[in-house]
């Protein structure tokens, strides 16, 4: 009986040890995810608040994708990925230190929610342009799949835990379970081998040069921007993250609407559980998608599906059929990202993945801070259910007009193994 998980890029020893590297961290990982956005609303009883810390990090991320994207093409990959994620670890440990202390300025935390967007920018565009590397083109999809598997599974009970813990050990205590849980990554990491760029990736990028010219940073937008096809598999990514991806109004949602302690409790893990919830459960089908050839039309379809799951949860009046709608939001969302991963990574040479990937980084992770500015913003202003609604609606609207309008994107098949 063939397995409903694509199980073969493990095989492959370098994305063994990457995907090792993430299972690490599954769980621990992900509790800033949660502790962040709560410490924010906690303090300052606002969902802008929120927001503006979005936008904060967005900001920060933009500089280091851009910055390590173009660094990727020309030095080691492993010795960015350790950078990275020894830079990720020591902001966990200041954020712990902060909550830790009896005064707890908005500010300072402002400052190192930038440094985890520089940290993860970094790490992000790294590792998009090293799976490439070590994953034949017909096993991306399974790798992307496999990927998103262990990363939500622990995503899943991060927050449930961190729901949980937050009234019994405070906030302090998740920043250190991060920390900790990244020093076994970076022991992962260590024992990849090199991932050198190759003789091309250098052409146009003098070593010494390339890093302070913004010209050069740019590649990866101007490399996007000349493929209808990645315009396309950009604009229905965007649209689906920046309109459909309420997660900023989850405290507010979660106390207000479903009764939840303030501060954090049940009701608010289980919003933020609920989408890696689905996601988790569609990648233990992974098998199903992994060999399907019509990468675009898929993705289409998933952003569409996407868009009608975030106006069930507008509408949802009890928290169960919220929870049902964030559920199947993440089923469709991970059939949305394992193809949109492969379009980017097969489509796009080697010599430009790590600025490309760079530029991806911006606006694939830029799309999620910018709807937490912009659902912060309008739930302030307009109450939480219709600003959801409106977004659901407007994703819908959007994907359709992208593909009317580049249709190449719905037409795009994989190459076969």
């Amino acid at each position: 009986m063939r397995s409903t998980v694509d199980w073969r890029p493990l095989a492959i020893p370098a994305f063994r040890r990457l995907w090792l590297a993430s299972a690490v961290s599954a769980v621990g990982g992900s509790f800033s995810v949660i502790a962040i956005p709560t410490q924010l609303y906690t303090v300052t009883g606002s969902s802008a608040t929120v927001g503006v810390a979005a936008a904060v990090s967005f900001g920060a991320l933009v500089v280091a994708s851009l910055w390590a994207g173009a660094l990727a093409d020309v030095v080691d990959r492993r010795r960015l990925l350790l950078a990275g994620h020894t830079g990720l670890a020591l902001t966990y440990l200041a954020l712990w230190i902060q909550a830790e202390l009896v005064a707890r300025p908005v500010g300072i935390l402002l400052v190192l929610v930038a440094c985890q967007g520089l940290s993860f920018g970094a790490t992000f565009a790294t590792m998009g342009a090293t799976v490439p590397r070590v994953v034949p083109v017909d096993l991306l999809v399974a790798a992307n799949s496999l990927s998103s598997l262990v990363r939500y599974s622990g995503a899943i009970l991060g927050p449930l835990l961190a729901g949980v813990l937050i009234p019994l050990v405070g906030l302090g205590s998740l920043y250190l379970f991060d920390a900790v849980a990244l020093i076994a990554v970076l022991w992962a990491i260590y024992r990849l081998p090199p991932i050198r760029p190759g003789s091309e990736p250098a052409a146009r990028l003098g070593r010494g040069r390339y890093w302070s010219t913004l010209g050069q940073l740019l590649d990866g937008f101007r490399y996007l921007l000349g493929h209808r096809i990645l315009i396309a598999f950009v604009a229905v990514d965007l649209a689906a993250m920046v309109f459909g991806l309420p997660v900023a109004l989850f405290p507010e949602l979660a106390e207000r609407s479903y009764g939840g302690a303030v501060g954090g409790g049940v009701e608010l893990g289980l919003l933020y559980a609920a989408l890696p919830a689905g996601v988790f459960a569609v990648g233990l089908l992974s098998a199903t998608f992994t060999r399907a050839r019509r990468h675009g039309a898929w993705m289409i379809s998933a952003a569409l599906a996407w868009g009608c799951t975030v106006v069930v949860l507008g509408l949802a009046g009890p928290l169960w059929l919220a929870v049902l709608a964030l559920v199947l939001g993440g089923a469709v969302n991970f059939v949305l990202s394992m193809f949109r991963n492969a379009i980017s990574q097969a489509y796009t040479d080697d010599a430009w993945r790590g600025r490309t990937q760079g530029a991806l980084t911006v606006v694939l992770l830029g799309g999620p801070q910018i709807a937490a500015l912009l659902h912060g913003m309008a739930g302030a202003a307009i109450g939480p259910r219709w600003t959801i609604c409106a977004g659901g609606i407007l994703v819908v609207c959007t994907v359709a007009l992208v593909a009317r309008t580049i249709p190449e994107l719905a037409h795009y098949r994989a190459a076969g193994p």
